[in-house]
């Protein structure tokens, strides 16, 4: 699927292909909750890291947590104007993109089942909306984007 995406202000538009386009995984992580806002979580898809495009790059910051042993290798892109999350580049998976659901122009498909993950980081403030099939780990689950789409037969 082609997913197209923007920062609020319209300085970055992107582009990509996305084999596994259902936004299913919620974050609770302290990194994402500051970073990416929203309900105290934010949602990662996976796309394919060759067909990225980008109109507007130079309007692109790009952050990395500081951890305990230094940076981490992932790079958040981000809009330098208006603050938007765009996606995560990890070069330790270097075919993959995971841009923020929340970047996401492109109207998506509805998820039959949630993961929250990361949920040891939760706020007490942030409810947790449980659906019936939905997953919850204190961490990270075992189970991959693209083991999960293909698990519920939903890869396009």
């Amino acid at each position: 699927m082609k997913l197209e995406g923007s920062c609020h202000c319209g300085a970055v538009a992107f582009s990509l292909t996305c084999a596994h386009p259902y936004p299913f995984n919620y974050c609770y992580c302290s990194i994402c909750r500051k970073t990416q806002g929203g309900g105290g979580f934010a949602i990662n898809l996976g796309g394919n890291a060759d067909s990225l495009t980008v109109e507007g790059e130079d309007n692109i910051s790009v952050y990395q947590v500081r951890l305990e042993d230094g940076p981490s290798p992932a790079k958040r892109h981000f809009c330098k104007h208006c603050g938007s999350a765009l996606w995560v580049y990890d070069p330790r998976w270097p075919e993959l993109i995971h841009p923020f659901a929340s970047a996401i122009d492109t109207d998506l498909p509805a998820a039959p089942e949630r993961t929250h993950l990361m949920l040891g980081s939760k706020k007490g403030w942030v409810p947790i909306d449980k659906g019936p099939n939905d997953k919850l780990f204190d961490e990270y689950p075992v189970e991959s984007i693209a083991d999960w789409h293909k698990r519920l037969d939903l890869e396009s």
